[in-house]
């Protein structure tokens, strides 16, 4: 049986979810369906789309949105925030230590293979320390709840977590369209997120930049699936959106094109992968990159966000060793646990997840989005059996975890307020100082017993409330 988040077991209102039942119970079901067209055609109006590649139909498909908040207490919130910072210190710490001395290594912590032979281990960052030795600036943390205040971590994202937008523009439409549901309820806000994502930016501009650096946003194009997020965070920080063909690099200075002559760039936010952002450096056939790139980053004439070969901290093997990282580098007991998890490289731990597939959750380690993983207890048997041999030709490749009893939250469905699983993505900036807003995204399984919450699988997002008390 599932937590659910808004009762308890005797179907007793939790405290922090009193003013939203008055507010169901006033409104009713049928008013609160009306409101949620209303919604859907804000989002649709102002172009909060998505596309999935691969796919054909609607490339301008909305995510769908419910209405009825996911609330944290701010005592519960407190202990999220403690754990999040914490972990970002530690993954920051781990970029370091892995791009030059590998003390965790040498320790035998974390084993040498899984970070050098790694794919998103970029041996051209060995030896460079990036401004304020900041690797991951836009930290994501998945995290989930199993029952009261027990909270677990499911992943890491250290290179672009996406999804940010989402966390303000529901914001934005629950404060437009129901004040009075806020006047009633003291909610934290989270619209101070573009002027902190924007401090964290300039903080970690390059030596000589100036009193006001330069930041601009890089995105690979309108064809991008998270487009709207990238123009969306440009307008709301106030500064540029770019495309590679804006910039180049002369004497390991970046400069961007502009009406009125060249300007220099100090900070870029880029939204495009490590592989394509120079093809001098990496991909030669990439037609996204800005040739030098990389090497004025390397020279200190521009801060990339984040570093290339950040990604090696959110490799679903690496996070298996996030607890000992915190242990290592900050010598402090782990606020947020991880989830059991199998490393199919292990036959002990392969032989256990091949024999318990059917009941376990198994992931690719570098995949995302939801893609290549396999749900034991909702496959069929044809489906486990396929997947069993895709782990023993290249195991190394496969973690497993088990199936986890998500909490749920409330949504509006068919019949009324109904429970679903959900996750929970944060957003940790980190700079000279960490900055952490209040809330985050919260991801919803809508399918009734579904555990899949990403949007490019069905999934669909909603509010999220910290109460500040």
């Amino acid at each position: 049986m599932s937590f659910f988040e808004m009762t308890d077991a005797a179907g007793r209102v939790r405290p922090c979810y009193a003013g939203v039942q008055q507010w169901v119970e006033a409104v009713g079901v049928d008013g609160l369906r009306a409101r949620l067209k209303e919604a859907e055609t804000i989002f649709r109006r102002i172009g909060i789309t998505f596309a999935v590649y691969g796919e054909g139909g609607d490339p301008e498909r909305l995510i769908p949105f419910d209405l009825l908040p996911r609330i944290f207490s701010g005592a519960e919130w407190r202990l999220l925030d403690r754990g999040i910072r914490q972990r970002a210190q530690a993954l920051n710490a781990f970029l370091y230590d892995v791009y030059h001395r590998g003390e965790i290594i040498k320790a035998g912590i974390v084993p040498a293979d899984l970070v050098y032979r790694n794919r998103a281990f970029e041996p051209e960052m060995i030896g460079f320390e990036p401004p304020g030795r900041v690797y991951s600036h836009i930290v994501g943390i998945d995290i989930v709840r199993t029952d009261e205040g027990r909270f677990q971590v499911l992943e890491d994202n250290c290179r672009t977590p996406s999804g940010v937008s989402y966390m303000l523009e529901n914001r934005e439409i629950m404060q437009r369209m129901f004040p009075e549901l806020f006047g009633s309820t003291r909610v934290a806000p989270v619209d101070s997120y573009p002027s902190d994502l924007l401090s964290t930016l300039k903080e970690v501009a390059p030596a000589g930049a100036g009193s006001d650096p330069t930041v601009v946003v890089l995105t690979p194009g309108a064809f991008n699936s998270a487009y709207y997020e990238h123009s969306f965070l440009a307008d709301l920080m106030g500064v540029e959106l770019v495309e590679p063909m804006d910039l180049y690099v002369d004497d390991n200075r970046v400069w961007m094109k502009t009406t009125r002559g060249p300007k220099r760039v100090d900070v870029i936010y880029r939204r495009i992968d490590d592989e394509y952002i120079d093809p001098l450096t990496f991909r030669p056939d990439s037609l996204l990159g800005v040739p030098g790139l990389f090497g004025a980053y390397r020279a200190g004439g521009v801060t990339l966000c984040s570093a290339p070969g950040a990604g090696i901290a959110d490799d679903k093997a690496i996070y298996l060793f996030v607890p000992e990282m915190i242990r290592f580098y900050l010598s402090e007991t782990p606020i947020l646990d991880n989830v059991p998890t199998w490393r199919c490289a292990l036959p002990d731990e392969r032989a256990h997840v091949l024999d318990h597939l059917h009941e376990l959750v198994a992931k690719e380690v570098h995949g995302s989005g939801g893609y290549g993983m396999l749900i034991g207890p909702q496959a069929t048997a044809a489906e486990v059996a396929a997947y069993a041999e895709r782990i023993r030709a290249n195991p190394a490749d496969f973690i497993a975890q088990p199936t986890l009893a998500l909490s749920t939250a409330p949504i509006l469905g068919d019949a009324g307020v109904a429970p679903r699983h959900v996750d929970f993505r944060p957003y940790c900036l980190v700079g000279k100082q960490m900055r952490l807003v209040p809330g985050g995204l919260t991801r919803v399984a809508l399918t009734e017993g579904s555990l899949v919450v990403n949007s490019s699988q069905g999934g669909g997002v909603k509010d999220t409330w910290v109460l500040d008390d």
